[in-house]
C-alpha cells in the first residue's frame, strides 16, 4: 500500500512538472477551488484561484517555449488519506541561456487534496533565491550579505505561509463542505480524544445521533437544492443550540448528525436531545410529505463511562441502536439506549 501511495505521489508530481515545463495550459484545470499559492520572490499569498490562473498564463506568455527542469531532490509526504505534500528542488533552465536561474536552486511545494475522485492542487509555492544585480553586474556579488539576510527572511516568511496553508488545509479536511460544521473525520478524531479523557477521569461521555425524518421524500418533492438548504439550516440551528462546554456537533453522513457531550450522563444527554428536538421543530421547515407538515428528526441517545473494556465504537453503536428504535417507534421522537 505504501508503495502504491509513493507511486501515486510521483505520478502526480511528474504530471505537474511536465505540464509546467511544456507550458501546458491544462495545468490550470488541476487547481482546487480552495487554492492558495505564491510565486518566485513575491511576498503575496494568492488565495483566489482565478488570479492564480492569470499569473500562470502570464508566466507562460512571457516564456512560451518549453523549460528544462533539472531535478535535484524530491520529498514525498503522505499526510493523510486525502492530503499529499510534495517538495521538489531543481534548477530551471530557460530557453535562452542565462546565469541566474540555471545556477540557483528553486524549491517547489505542492499540496494535493483528493476532491471526489480527482487529486487537485490546493497549494503551490515556488521559491527562487535570486536578486537584481547592481550596475553592470551579471550576478549581485556586492549585495551578497544583504541578499543572505533577505533570503533568511524569505525562508521564514515562506515557512509561515506553508504553516498557514497547512492550517487552512487542516480546517478544510475537518469541515463538511455543505454545512460548514465538523465532518465524520473530525468527529472520529474528537470522539477518540474525549474517550481517552473520559477514561482517565472516569467521567461519562454521551452521544446523540439524529436523522431527518423522511428526507428522501423531502428531496424528491422539493428538490436537492432545497434539501441542501434544509441541511444547512439544521446544522446552523444545532450549533446555536449548544449549551455544554466541549460539545461537538458534526455531520455524520447524508442527513444524519451527531452531538458529542463530554461529562454528560444519560439524564443530561436526554435533556439536551429534548432541547435539540424543540429547537429544530421551531424552525418549522415545510415538509408536506409528513403528517406534521414540517421537518422533524428522530434522535438516539447513549451515555457510558469509557473504559478499556470497550472502544469508542461501542458508544456509536449504542446511539445508533437507540436511533433505530426511534425510527421503529414512528419517528419524530427520542429513544435512549438500554
Amino acid at each position: 500500500m505504501a508503495h502504491e501511495r509513493q507511486g501515486l505521489m510521483r505520478s502526480l508530481f511528474d504530471e505537474y512538472i511536465t505540464m509546467y515545463a511544456s507550458r501546458d495550459d491544462r495545468l490550470t484545470t488541476r487547481l482546487s477551488d480552495n487554492f492558495s499559492g505564491y510565486a518566485g520572490s513575491s511576498d503575496i499569498l494568492v488565495t483566489d484561484k482565478e488570479e492564480w490562473i492569470r499569473i500562470t498564463r502570464r508566466d507562460f506568455a512571457q516564456v512560451p517555449k518549453p523549460l528544462h527542469i533539472e531535478m535535484l531532490d524530491l520529498s514525498l509526504q503522505d499526510l493523510s488519506e486525502d492530503i499529499l505534500v510534495i517538495t521538489a528542488f531543481f534548477h530551471i533552465h530557460l530557453p535562452d541561456p542565462e546565469e541566474i536561474l540555471s545556477r540557483e536552486t528553486a524549491r517547489l511545494v505542492l499540496i494535493f487534496r483528493l476532491e471526489g475522485e480527482a487529486w487537485m492542487i490546493t497549494h503551490s509555492g515556488i521559491s527562487i533565491p535570486y536578486g537584481l544585480a547592481d550596475g553592470g553586474e551579471i550576478y549581485p556579488m556586492t549585495r551578497l550579505e544583504e541578499r543572505k539576510r533577505e533570503l533568511e527572511q524569505m525562508i521564514e516568511a515562506r515557512t509561515q505561509e506553508l504553516a498557514e496553508a497547512n492550517r487552512q488545509l487542516e480546517i478544510l479536511s475537518n469541515t463538511d463542505g455543505l454545512t460548514n460544521i465538523g465532518n465524520r473525520r473530525y468527529f472520529d478524531r474528537v470522539l477518540q480524544e474525549e474517550w481517552n479523557r473520559g477514561h482517565r477521569a472516569t467521567s461519562p461521555l454521551a452521544l446523540i445521533m439524529l436523522d431527518i425524518d423522511y428526507f428522501k421524500r423531502f428531496n424528491d418533492h422539493y428538490g436537492h437544492l432545497a434539501g441542501d438548504a434544509c441541511l444547512q439550516r439544521l446544522a446552523h440551528a444545532l450549533c446555536q443550540s449548544g449549551r455544554r462546554a466541549g460539545e461537538l456537533i458534526a455531520r455524520y453522513g447524508g442527513e444524519e448528525f451527531v452531538v458529542l457531550l463530554p461529562n454528560a450522563d444519560s439524564r443530561a444527554a436526554l435533556d439536551t436531545a429534548r432541547h435539540i428536538q424543540q429547537v429544530l421543530a421551531s424552525l418549522a421547515i415545510p415538509h408536506h410529505q409528513t403528517s406534521p407538515s414540517i421537518v422533524t428528526v428522530s434522535l438516539g441517545v447513549a451515555s457510558m463511562i469509557p473504559s478499556s473494556d470497550y472502544s469508542p465504537v461501542e458508544l456509536v453503536r449504542q446511539a445508533d441502536a437507540a436511533l433505530y428504535q426511534a425510527k421503529q417507534s414512528g419517528r419524530n421522537c427520542i429513544r435512549s439506549y438500554g
